[in-house]
C-alpha cells in the first residue's frame, strides 16, 4: 500500500522497541566511492543492523538532473554494482541497506535493484522514499513526474519516510531521494557558464611569470568586456596555501619556487564570456611569459542552486515497497551461478584482488592524549584534529582537542575574529592582491558571519562560517568547491593556549 504524507513533524503512538541497541554502520561517504569498506563492514561486524550508503550532495544531484532531462539515468547509475556486491551477504546477515543512490529517480533505481535481484534468486523487498508534488494517492508516477524534477526541484526530507519504510514494510533495501533533517528547498536558477583554465610554469622566477600570465589573460578580455574582471578568481595552487597558513615569510619566497601551477576560474551569465575567456587562456600558450606548458581548460553551463525555506504541510513525500520477482531458476541459472561465483570471489579478498592493495598493519599505539603546553606558539594540528562540511555558500568545522580538558582553552583562541581572520584569504580574487583588491576583500569580510557552539558531549566545537564558500559547491569558482581541504587551513594556525 502506498504511503503520502507531508513533512509536519508527527509523533509515533505507542512504538514498539525492537532492540535494546542499534547498530548502524556507514558503508559510503560521497558519490564515486568504493563499495569495498561496506563489504568489509558486512563481512566483521556481526552486530550490524542497518548499513547506510550516502551517496548524494547538492553537486551530484545538480549532475543527475542534467543527466536526467537530456534522457540518461537520473539515480546513480552504479546502484547495481554496489547491490551486486553487498546484497547477498547482508541479506543472509539480515542487514537492511538504506541509500539516497535514488538522487532524482529513485523509482528507476527500485527498479534496477529488483531485477538485479531476480538475476541472482533474491526474494527481497525494496522499499522507495521520495518527494511527491500531489496529496492524494494513487499509482506511483515516475520520479520525474512525481517530485517535479521537470522544475529539477528537490526537497531534503526528513528521517520520517525511511522509518515508514521500515516500520510498514520490513524492507530488505530503502531507496530514497534527497533527505536530511531540515527542510530546505532547492530550486535551479538560471545557470552562468562556467569557464576555467590551468597552465604551469618552472623554473627560475616562475611565480613572477605566472602573475605576468594572469594579468594578460585579464587584460585581454578585459579589452572586449571590461565589467566582468570580478567574474574571474584565480590562485597558485600550492604557493597560495602557503601564504594562507601564515608560516614564515621566508618559506614561501618566491625565489624559492620553482614550480607554479596558475589556475584561473570564471562565472559569467552569458556563455560568450566563458568563450571569450577559454580562448584568451589559451592564447598564453603562444603569446604569454616563456617556459607555459601544461595548459588546460574548459567550459559548461552550471547550475546554480537558490535554497529557501518552505513550511512542513506544503511538501508531501510517498513511500511504497516491491518485492523482487523470481523467475524460472532454469532459465536463469546459468546468469545466476556466473553472478555468485563473481560475488564470492570478490568476498574472499576484495581488497587485493580488485584494488591491489597489500595487506599492512595499521594498528596505532594506545598511549593517552597529553595536555597541551600553554604560553607556547604551537601549530593547532598538535592540539586538535578537525573536519569540514558545506551547506550552500556557508561551511562548519569541527575542532576536537586530542586532550578533552584542552576545550576550554581553546575556546579564549578560537573567537569568531580569529576565525573571520584565518579565512579572510579565500576572499582574494587573485593571488597578487593590489591595494584594491584588499579593500574588497575587507569589504566582503563584512557580510562573513561566524558562530562557535560549544557541544560539551564530545568535548568540541562546531564553527558556522557564513557566506565564505563562493557560492557553494554548484557555482564556486575554487578547485576545493565543497571547502573539504579548509580543515588545514584550521590547523595550520599557530596558536598561543593560556595556562
Amino acid at each position: 500500500m502506498e504511503q503520502v504524507q507531508n513533512c509536519v513533524v508527527k509523533l509515533r503512538s505507542n512504538p514498539r522497541r525492537h532492540r535494546d541497541k542499534v547498530y548502524v554502520g556507514c558503508g559510503a561517504g560521497f558519490g564515486g566511492d568504493r563499495p569495498m569498506a561496506a563489504l568489509k563492514l558486512l563481512q566483521r561486524v556481526k552486530e550490524l543492523n542497518y548499513l547506510v550508503l550516502e551517496c548524494l550532495a547538492e553537486r551530484t544531484l545538480a549532475d543527475r538532473y542534467r543527466i536526467m532531462v537530456s534522457g540518461g539515468k537520473g539515480y546513480d547509475p552504479r546502484v547495481k554494482e554496489w547491490m551486486s556486491v553487498l546484497l547477498p551477504l547482508a541479506l543472509e546477515r539480515k542487514v537492511c541497506i538504506i541509500t539516497n543512490m535514488g538522487a532524482m529517480d529513485p523509482l528507476g533505481a527500485q527498479k534496477e535493484v529488483l531485477n538485479l535481484a531476480s538475476i541472482l534468486g533474491l526474494e527481497i523487498t525494496v522499499a522507495v522514499a521520495y518527494e511527491s508534488s500531489f496529496e492524494t494517492q494513487g499509482s506511483p508516477l515516475s520520479s520525474f513526474q512525481s517530485i517535479g524534477a521537470g522544475q529539477g526541484r528537490s526537497t531534503y526530507l526528513g528521517a520520517a519516510s525511511i522509518v515508514n519504510c521500515l516500520e510498514n514494510y520490513k524492507p530488505n533495501v530503502v531507496i530514497t531521494s534527497r533527505v536530511a533533517d531540515a527542510a530546505l528547498f532547492l530550486a535551479p536558477m538560471e545557470g552562468g557558464w562556467k569557464g576555467w583554465g590551468e597552465i604551469s610554469y618552472g623554473g627560475h622566477q616562475c611565480l613572477k611569470r605566472a602573475q605576468a600570465a594572469e594579468y594578460l589573460v585579464r587584460s585581454w578580455i578585459g579589452e572586449r568586456y571590461p565589467d566582468i574582471d570580478e567574474k574571474i578568481v584565480s590562485y597558485i595552487m600550492g604557493y597560495d596555501s602557503l601564504k594562507a597558513v601564515g608560516g614564515d615569510k621566508d618559506s614561501y619566497s618566491s625565489k624559492q619556487v620553482m614550480d607554479a601551477r596558475l589556475r584561473m576560474d570564471g562565472l559569467f551569465e552569458l556563455e560568450e564570456h566563458a568563450v571569450q575567456f577559454v580562448e584568451e587562456f589559451i592564447a598564453l600558450y603562444t603569446n604569454g611569459p616563456a617556459g607555459g606548458g601544461g595548459i588546460s581548460t574548459g567550459q559548461r553551463k552550471e547550475i546554480i542552486l537558490q535554497k529557501m525555506l518552505v513550511d512542513r504541510e506544503n511538501i508531501f513525500w510517498r513511500a511504497h515497497a516491491k518485492k523482487a520477482s523470481i523467475p524460472c531458476l532454469q532459465d536463469q541459472a546459468t546468469d545466476s551461478e556466473t553472478v555468485q561465483m563473481h560475488i564470492s570471489q570478490s568476498q574472499k579478498n576484495p581488497t587485493s584482488r580488485a584494488m591491489g592493495i597489500q595487506h599492512v598493519d595499521t594498528s596505532m599505539g594506545t598511549a593517552p592524549p597529553v595536555r597541551a603546553s600553554p604560553g607556547k606558539k604551537i601549530a593547532l594540528y598538535h592540539i586538535a584534529h578537525s573536519r569540514v562540511g558545506d551547506k550552500g555558500n556557508d561551511m562548519n568545522f569541527s575542532v576536537i582537542p586530542h586532550f578533552p580538558g584542552d576545550i576550554g582553552r581553546l575556546m579564549a583562541v578560537i573567537t569568531p575574529d580569529w576565525v573571520k581572520n584565518v579565512v579572510s584569504p579565500l576572499l582574494d580574487l587573485s593571488s597578487f592582491p593590489d591595494e584594491q583588491a584588499i579593500q574588497r576583500r575587507i569589504n566582503l569580510l563584512e557580510l562573513v558571519s561566524v558562530e562557535i557552539y560549544e557541544v560539551p558531549g564530545i568535548c568540541s566545537l562546531n564553527v558556522v562560517v557564513r557566506n565564505i564558500l563562493d557560492g557553494g559547491v554548484n557555482c564556486s569558482r575554487r578547485i576545493d568547491r565543497h571547502g573539504k581541504t579548509l580543515s588545514d587551513l584550521i590547523l595550520c594556525q599557530e596558536v598561543v593556549l593560556p595556562p
